[in-house]
């Protein structure tokens, strides 16, 4: 059989029958770095899915990504100027939507802006790969504020729009779900124009540390070892260099914690399954964890990071970034080694620091 075969091709591409029995065929790798696939992303599309369908329960747990999307929103308030089609890449339930119609959006300033900064916006492209998620909110009163468009993406990974489109890029806890980070970076440094901005932000490195540590330790005791059922996350040292390598410039990479208390593990992880949130790791146990590792769990959380009415504390870290599309006339960072004070002088008192007349 094997021999016919090679007798079919000789004759078919006409070369000698002795020539072809000598051909190797080698499998070779396309162009560009191979991706790792670390999420299965139809898992996680399937999570935020189940979860949207209960929209009383879903937007209860809503209390999480509220917050941070307003944090996120904040940060605008430093950028004065308005932006005509701004991108909520990962949009979830338009979390960032919401918060941008929102009276007072900096509640802590002894001078609050009262006028909300959709204001400063002419549309938003909220763009999320789940439906029933995406659309949970069409019909609340935030959506007469501002004009909202939806797309439903059909890949988290890839950005079906057009290079130079938006005048800004926002991504709100979204991007710690994403396999191929770097591309999509790059994509994202894309569809801006020129000298626009992209914020965005993640859950990073120790985020839900107690939980984690916990699970560990029972499995470690009841199992004889460990299976994954919470997801690796990037760390800040990381984010910087991943920003710098997409092309963007002026960068500024910052870390926050949200600590939440819950009345036990059980409540925490059926928030997280409420949210959407769950473990979507490839290779992932599909029976889930085993009552006994769950309740040795839930005996070593309260013991190591209990408190003493006897919750239980969550840590999110958040990982802020921003970065600009690089663009004609932006101001750019002066050479290392330019200064003219030393910051570790100053702040050991060895020298005054800059005076406000001094350039």
């Amino acid at each position: 059989m094997y021999r016919s075969s090679l007798r079919h091709l000789a004759r078919s591409l006409q070369l000698p029958h002795r020539n072809v029995i000598g051909l190797r065929f080698y499998a070779v790798q396309t162009p560009g770095a191979p991706i790792v696939e670390v999420f299965n992303n139809a898992t996680k599309w399937a999570q935020k899915e189940r979860a949207a369908q209960n929209v009383e329960l879903s937007r209860q747990v809503d209390y999480l990504r509220d917050e941070v999307a307003s944090r996120l929103s904040e940060r605008l308030l430093d950028i004065k100027r308005d932006f005509d089609h701004v991108l909520d890449l990962g949009a979830n339930a338009c979390h960032v939507a919401r918060m941008l119609t929102k009276t007072n959006p900096d509640d802590y300033s002894a001078q609050p802006v009262a006028e909300p900064l959709a204001s400063r916006i002419g549309r938003i492209t909220a763009a999320e790969n789940s439906r029933s998620l995406l659309y949970r909110d069409a019909d609340l009163d935030f959506n007469n504020k501002m004009e909202i468009t939806r797309d439903v993406l059909k890949s988290p990974e890839t950005l079906p729009y057009d290079a130079g489109t938006f005048d800004a890029v926002l991504s709100s806890l979204s991007l710690h779900w994403i396999n191929d980070l770097p591309s999509v970076l790059a994509q994202i440094n894309s569809v801006l124009k020129q000298d626009a901005p992209f914020i965005g932000v993640m859950f990073g490195g120790d985020s839900l540390y107690e939980l984690r540590t916990s699970l560990q330790l029972a499995e470690q005791d009841r199992r004889g070892g460990v299976s994954t059922h919470t997801s690796p996350l990037a760390d800040v040292r990381d984010i910087g260099g991943l920003l710098q390598s997409a092309g963007f410039k002026l960068l500024t990479v910052d870390v926050d914690d949200i600590v939440i208390d819950y009345p036990d593990i059980f409540a925490l992880m059926q928030d997280l399954q409420a949210m959407g949130e769950s473990n979507a790791v490839l290779g992932r146990e599909g029976s889930g964890i085993r009552r006994d590792v769950l309740a040795a769990a839930s005996s070593i959380y309260k013991e190591l990071h209990g408190n003493e009415d006897g919750s239980v504390p969550a840590t999110f870290r958040l990982i802020y970034m921003i970065g600009w599309k690089e663009g004609k006339g932006q101001q750019k960072p002066l050479p290392r080694g330019s200064g003219m004070v030393s910051i570790k002088d100053v702040l050991e008192g060895k020298t005054e620091g800059p005076k406000p007349d001094d350039k």
